[in-house]
């Protein structure tokens, strides 16, 4: 082998270390054996390179007999190789070292809005046909055309059937050729023609071709009831369509909200935000806003309820729920400590599990039906610390809505403490400055003796117990005191000199 004759150039033999020999098969068996496990014995690699310089290395022919530095790259591809398809598999360990892989959440309401619920093991399923109208307008559109269909036609191929039992049972099929018999229906000489002549019937047709004759009281009869029945399908079954048609469910396609909700500050307060826009230009009249938190908990008597709702203001107290959706709106939920969110900050919002159901509700301009649009976020999909672009400008004559920008946020400064902390440091800090001041107003003991002299003698001038306002300007001193007993923060030019 070059390579053993150029590293090792002259070595001693004392260096040699013993190695037995080996056949030929054992030697390609314990190489495919090497190969196939990954494994190698330096030791014995090493031996083998050492003793080359006193036996003749055999020729390197075959494939199995190769070199230790091949040996070793080749092990160190298969560990990389390795190490490649697990990194893109890893998974989160738990508190064995098993692998465990984070639950998906499944949503309550989807984000177009379908509530993804189902329910099973109905019993009562008699309900339905009880108010068969809105179980036929729910249904979808397929089985909606094939009630339809087959409304008519079970009706057709019902009262064709009569009329032709009532020819057949009269022997009008049998007279066909004679002139002188008068049938109950004029031209019915088989089932197809009383299957026609019930379709011109309940159609009010009247080609003119098939009448009735004056001659059968049960067909007149039967015609007044295929008139009367058949204006009462006409009447249920178009009613039904035009009650699924003129649905204001699509009306919620066109009412979007954002991708993403976001937590940033508004107004030095932590507050959870959310865009609503319209995308027609008819307006949603009288429209509503209202949110709901879906999240599991338990109660401290140990009851679990899977699905808790709990309310999320977005201004029913003030009145900003009630919504002008005339441009995009950025509707805001202030995190206070009636919120569910005020002990929630940036870290532990990234491990909670919740989903926040949003609902818009409102009449729809041009039907008068009322619409509703929903949709939901997970706890990943709200963004802490981002705030919405905007999307208006002013153009000529009228304002300019880019819904190119209605989903993109951008990162602000925002703390990252929940919204307890945050106003547990503001109380802080407002009790520091009070104290320090306060502190320091008592430091000034001839500011304090002033006002004392001063109240000593204006009570000295009352007469008979009576009061004396004076009136005007205050003094330095008066004014001073006042102002820094009424908010305790503010401290004049000659109380720091003198302290």
């Amino acid at each position: 082998m070059a390579l053993e004759n150029s590293v090792f150039p002259s070595r001693p033999d004392s260096l040699a270390l013993p190695v037995e020999e080996k056949k030929e098969g054992e030697e390609e068996t314990e190489a495919a054996t090497k190969a196939s496990t990954g494994v190698f014995n330096v030791t014995e690699e090493l031996g083998h390179v050492v003793t080359t310089q006193t036996t003749p290395s055999p020729p390197a022919t075959t494939t199995t007999n190769r070199s230790f530095q091949s040996k070793l790259a080749e092990r160190e591809a298969n560990a990389n190789q390795h190490r490649k398809k697990t990194q893109g598999t890893e998974k989160e360990r738990g508190r064995f070292g098993w692998a465990r892989a984070r639950r998906k959440r499944q949503r309550y309401v989807e984000k177009n809005g379908r509530c993804n619920v189902q329910h099973g093991n109905m019993r009562e399923t008699y309900r339905y046909l009880t108010d068969i109208f809105t179980t036929l307008v729910d249904l979808n559109w397929r089985c909606s055309l094939f009630v339809f269909v087959m409304a008519y036609a079970v009706t057709w191929l019902f009262f064709g059937a009569i009329w032709y039992l009532i020819a057949y049972c009269r022997g009008d099929l049998d007279h066909l050729e004679d002139e002188d018999w008068t049938p109950c229906v004029n031209n019915v000489n088989g089932f197809i023609s009383a299957f026609l002549f019930s379709i011109e019937t309940e159609t009010t047709i009247g080609y003119g071709h098939r009448v009735i004759t004056d001659q059968c009281p049960v067909g007149t009869m039967l015609l007044l009831l295929q008139a009367i029945l058949g204006s009462m399908v006409n009447a249920f079954m178009v009613g039904c369509m035009f009650v699924k048609i003129s649905q204001p469910n699509k009306r919620a396609e066109t009412l979007v909200f954002s991708k993403h909700a976001i937590i940033s500050l508004r107004d030095d307060k932590l507050c959870l935000m959310f865009r609503v826009g319209d995308l027609r230009s008819s307006h949603i009249v009288g429209a509503n806003m209202r949110a709901k938190l879906i999240k599991s908990k338990q109660t401290q008597e140990g009851e679990f309820i899977p699905l808790d709702q709990t309310d999320i203001s977005v201004g029913f107290e003030t009145g900003n729920d009630r919504l002008f959706l005339v441009s995009p709106l950025v509707i805001s939920h202030e995190i206070d400590a009636h919120s569910a969110f005020w002990d929630m900050s940036q870290a532990q919002l990234e491990k909670e599990d919740f989903e926040i159901v949003v609902i818009l509700e409102g009449m729809v301009e041009a039907t008068g039906m009322t619409c509703q649009a929903r949709s939901s976020y997970l706890a990943e999909e709200v963004l802490w610390g981002h705030r919405f672009s905007p999307m208006m400008s002013l153009a000529e004559g009228f304002f300019d809505v880019d819904y190119g920008a209605f989903h993109q946020t951008f990162e602000v400064d925002t703390p990252s403490c929940s919204a307890r902390e945050l106003a547990l440091a503001a109380a802080r800090l407002d009790a520091h400055l009070y104290w320090s001041i306060s502190s320091r107003l008592d430091e000034e003991p001839t500011l304090v003796e002033q006002a004392a002299k001063q109240a000593d003698g204006s009570s000295a001038n009352s007469k008979g117990g009576e009061p004396i306002f004076t009136v005007g300007e205050m003094t330095d001193i008066q004014e001073q005191t006042g102002l820094g007993e009424l908010n305790g923060s503010i401290t004049t030019d000659q109380s720091e000199s003198e302290a």
